[in-house]
């Protein structure tokens, strides 16, 4: 049996009903929108509030809260993940998702605008082309670290407004002690088991890493 909205809700009880709404709305307008443009594998549609949404919300979990006027870059966002959970979850932060694939932005763009979402930009590029600055990047496993960094290296505003420094906020499992020594980073792993229970969760992680 798959989870429905309900578990968002249980991890979130402080959702409006404005944002409990949009939560809902996720497994209507992603199904329609794959059915055109597949963007989420057939499987993973039926699971989608396990696997794709609230494993983005993770990062809400680690995160706590962002201060007003907070960018976050979503790199690699396919058809939005983590970036329209996460925009569901703050509607007073901005979040620009961008991927080189047009053809997952135009879903992203469609899911947006059928959630009334205003706080989302939504870009056919990639990040090493974007010149503006951010103070979190987020991303989910789109590669290894060491391959990741150089995309993003230089996005991040100098001044930081929130309890953590501004940096980099990774969604990846496995075992990632060899990946973030080759990356040359100092990293922090947050288990994502510590903030919900299911078994899906039990080998990944929030990689925070600081810029």
């Amino acid at each position: 049996m798959n989870p429905t909205v309900d578990i968002i809700y249980q991890y979130f009880p402080k959702l409006t009903e404005k944002q409990k709404q949009q939560f809902a709305q996720l497994e209507e307008v992603y199904p329609f929108w794959n059915d055109q443009i597949n963007v989420v594998s057939r499987k993973d549609i039926e699971s989608l509030y396990l696997k794709h949404v609230l494993h983005s919300l993770a990062i809400g979990k680690f995160v706590g809260e962002f201060s007003p006027k907070t960018r976050v870059l979503d790199v690699g966002t396919g058809g939005g993940f983590p970036g329209i959970p996460l925009a569901i979850l703050f509607p007073e932060i901005q979040f620009h998702l961008v991927d080189s694939i047009g053809k997952k932005i135009k879903v992203v763009r469609e899911v947006a605008q059928a959630l009334g979402l205003t706080n989302v930009e939504a870009d056919h590029m990639r990040a090493e082309e974007l010149d503006y600055k951010y103070d979190f990047v987020v991303s989910r496993a789109v590669t290894r670290l060491g391959d990741f960094l150089p995309w993003v290296r230089n996005k991040f505003e100098k001044n930081d407004r929130n309890s953590i420094p501004n940096g980099i906020l990774y969604l990846k499992g496995g075992d990632l002690k060899e990946e973030i020594k080759e990356a040359r980073v100092k990293a922090e792993l947050h288990p994502i088991s510590s903030y919900f229970k299911e078994d899906f969760f039990d080998t990944k992680y929030v990689v925070y890493i600081p810029m």
